[in-house]
């Protein structure tokens, strides 16, 4: 173990998009030093597990679909292989030699190895040490959970990295979970040939969101084939012993999957169970112990400063905070936190509102590219209640000269959430064929405060699909 520590002005544990973002941010214009440390590949869970390849695999299918509902385009299917070879150039064949680069051209040294905190501004990667002059940022992301059920682990299920990079479509696939990654994921499995049941304990899929949104979800999937069982869970897997191979292990073929619900008990038989249900902080290594502070998520303030730390030099962003597990809130995360890192290197104040990660907060921006579209932001109707706020709600199908050119089986829906008492906008959810393209402007709305009588006067472009904002501003006028 080397006896002098290697110093950088900022170290980040993490080379995801947020800290490669908290990186770039702490230094630019300046001659200060980073380092970003990963134990895997630059670009972290993003670029070659989660988002990149996910929607490399959603959207040949969304792109069949429109085809098939339009006269004079001729449409016969997906070529599957071909699909793979797209999502495959996505992730870079799982070669991060690009992101190197990037970091390089920015100044920013790429460290390899896992990194963990050994006490104030001092990092240990595989025996190295390294000490920072001014932050440290823990950007280490989440990491999948596998419930606790008998046989499941043994059984080999995949998470969503593994189904993410499938080399082979299975056959009958066992998908745990109803929430954005589960619903997405029986998407393409589906569209790509395999037989999905979806295991969902609770009685919707996307919970979380508008109801109208799960719904019209679960009826699509439903009609692509996917059998959705609402209040079902596994209760035990059963699957032959797993095989050593010069690449590690696999299973040992296909699982019987023991099912619990209101009708009783049950079994299904498949060739891979996929398990979605949740994650959890990749924190366990990181030494926090040694700075005084417990495991799991790590708490930041607006600043993303970590409290309970003597001094302002450790930071947190993205997954691992646990304020909101979104690759964009984790990049506009990163921003802020290099911000805040620079002025306080320079001694300028935080007085500016950059220096805040204000939009944490009920202005949070989602797309969940299922067929069709889910796109919200800020709050639900239900949360706006909770809050406390004074609400009025206007909603209606989008059926507009723009949705009707766009393809000839449109459906779509729009929800407002106001707040009357100051004739601004809580939240919006849209749902419909390639809706997250709409959502920009209600996410400026919401952060912004705009009133609902300024929106009247942004009049959208004829015959956009967006047309149906002056629709429902119109409803709400009546």
């Amino acid at each position: 173990m080397s006896s002098t520590p290697t110093e950088y002005d900022v170290i980040v544990i993490g080379g995801g998009p947020a800290g490669e973002n908290a990186a770039a941010y702490a230094i630019a214009g300046s001659d200060r030093t980073a380092a970003i440390v990963e134990r895997e590949l630059v670009g972290g869970e993003c670029s070659y597990w989660a988002c990149i390849p996910s929607k490399a695999l959603l959207r040949p299918g969304h792109v069949l679909a429109a085809a098939r509902t339009m006269p004079g385009v001729s449409a016969t299917g997906l070529d599957v292989a071909a699909v793979l070879r797209r999502r495959d150039a996505f992730v870079h064949d799982h070669d991060d030699s690009s992101q190197v680069d990037w970091a390089r051209h920015s100044h920013i040294e790429v460290v390899r190895g896992a990194g963990r905190l050994t006490g104030e501004r001092l990092v240990e990667v595989d025996g190295r040490q390294l000490r920072a002059r001014h932050a440290v940022v823990l950007a280490t992301g989440t990491t999948a959970n596998v419930p606790d059920v008998p046989g499941l682990r043994a059984a080999l299920p995949w998470i969503s990295r593994d189904v993410t990079n499938l080399h082979e479509v299975p056959r009958r696939v066992a998908l745990v979970g109803g929430g954005v990654v589960a619903c997405e994921a029986a998407t393409w499995l589906a569209a790509l040939g395999a037989e999905v049941t979806m295991l969902v304990r609770g009685s919707a899929v996307l919970a979380s969101a508008e109801q109208f949104a799960g719904e019209r979800v679960a009826a699509t999937l439903t009609q692509a084939g996917v059998r959705v069982r609402f209040g079902t869970e596994p209760t035990a897997v059963e699957r032959p012993a797993a095989v050593a191979t010069g690449e590690g292990w696999i299973h040992g073929g296909p699982a019987t999957v023991r099912l619990r619900s209101a009708e009783g008990e049950s079994e299904i038989v498949v060739d891979e169970i996929v398990v979605a249900a949740g994650r959890a902080p990749t924190s366990a290594g990181l030494g926090l112990a040694t700075v005084g502070l417990p495991g799991g998520y790590v708490t930041v303030d607006d600043h993303l400063t970590v409290g309970g730390v003597t001094g302002e030099w450790l930071y947190a962003v993205g997954d691992v905070n646990g304020r909101v597990a979104l690759t964009h809130m984790g990049k506009y995360q990163g921003r802020v936190c290099g911000d805040v890192i620079a002025a306080r290197a320079e001694g300028r104040p935080l007085d500016d509102g950059k220096f805040f990660a204000s939009s944490d907060h009920g202005k949070v921006p989602q797309v969940v590219f299922t067929a069709p579209e889910v796109a919200s932001v800020g709050l639900t109707e239900a949360a706006a209640r909770a809050a406390g706020h004074a609400v009025e709600t206007v909603e209606l199908d989008i059926v507009v000269a723009g949705s009707s050119l766009t393809r000839d089986d449109y459906a779509g829906h729009a929800k407002l959430v106001v707040d009357s008492a100051t004739d601004t906008l809580l939240g919006a959810t849209f749902v419909g064929p390639d809706v997250g393209e709409q959502l920009h402007a209600a996410t400026i709305a919401v952060v912004g405060r705009v009133p609902l009588a300024t929106m009247w006067h942004a009049v959208p472009a004829f015959p956009a699909v967006s047309e149906f904002w002056l629709r429902l501003l119109e409803q709400r006028r009546a």
